[in-house]
């Protein structure tokens, strides 16, 4: 799985009063499936190599989990 990184201009980017401006917001999209302890596990782990790798505190990153069904995906041609 390769991430996608969407930049924005400081700009355009809202963030909650009081926050740097190193404050991250990761929003995942994944097939439904996972148990409640592996998506912790992902959280704590990005928590975790983004502090040690960029400097980030993890009380500035937000991370949001979104599943969807199988269903509801689309891989090369097939559903």
């Amino acid at each position: 799985m390769l991430p996608r990184f969407i930049p924005m201009d400081a700009e355009g980017f809202y963030y909650p009063g009081g926050r740097p401006p190193a404050y991250t917001v990761i929003e995942i999209n994944m097939m439904q499936g996972r148990t409640s302890v592996t998506q912790k596990a992902l959280i704590k782990e990005l928590f975790s190599k983004i502090e040690s790798g960029a400097g980030i505190s993890p009380v500035d990153i937000e991370v949001t989990i979104k599943e969807q069904p199988a269903h509801c995906w689309g891989f090369r041609g097939m559903t």
